[in-house]
């Protein structure tokens, strides 16, 4: 009979797998990300951010990040909100015109040319994720999409696409957060002195 794994074998294989992504990744993307996040901080363009599931729950605490978090002073952070973030607004556009343009009809009323679009997902074919997407692409705003598995669709939509070619939803979804800090901190060290 087999011998059941440990817990501390199970956890080491996690820590491993995150550890073998982080090694292996080109980090282009992100850097091209982090002077168009600083970009549009001196400039005082907006940064949105949208996801679902767990993707959402991570739109919803980079956008918090970067709106106090780089600055830690009162109106000091980046213009960002996640397009998961309101649930009125969600559940009435997916009532009233589908679930699929949650995120596109946000992005239309609140959304300026050279904003940034950062969405985050882990097959990249989430229908609300492609028509935000499309959507960014016609309003002139930069798209960026932080993606695990192969990409999906989103990997040719997004002008910069930042893909982890993982083939496990936790691990894409912690990189979603570790890219996410990792700016974070780096803005911080160039934040404004006033």
């Amino acid at each position: 009979m087999e011998q059941p794994m440990s817990l501390e074998t199970f956890f080491s294989g996690y820590a491993d797998r995150l550890h073998n992504v982080l090694a292996a990744s080109d980090w282009t993307g992100v850097a091209d990300l982090a002077l168009a996040m600083q970009r549009a901080w001196a400039g005082g363009h907006q940064v949105f951010l949208c996801g679902n599931g767990g993707s959402a729950g991570n739109a919803i605490h980079l956008a918090n990040d970067f709106v106090y978090g780089i600055a830690k002073r009162t109106g000091g952070g980046i213009k960002a909100l996640a397009l998961s973030a309101n649930p009125a607004v969600m559940t009435c556009l997916a009532n009233d015109v589908g679930y699929d343009r949650v995120y596109c009809e946000q992005l239309a009323v609140q959304g300026r040319e050279d904003d940034i679009l950062i969405v985050l997902s882990g097959s990249g074919n989430s229908p609300n994720i492609l028509n935000v997407l499309e959507r960014a692409r016609a309003m002139r705003i930069r798209s960026y999409a932080i993606l695990g598995y192969d990409g999906g669709r989103s990997k040719g939509l997004a002008d910069v696409a930042i893909h982890f070619p993982v083939d496990d939803m936790q691990i894409a979804e912690d990189m979603q957060l570790i890219v996410g800090h990792m700016l974070m901190q780096w803005l911080y060290g160039q934040r404004p002195r006033i």
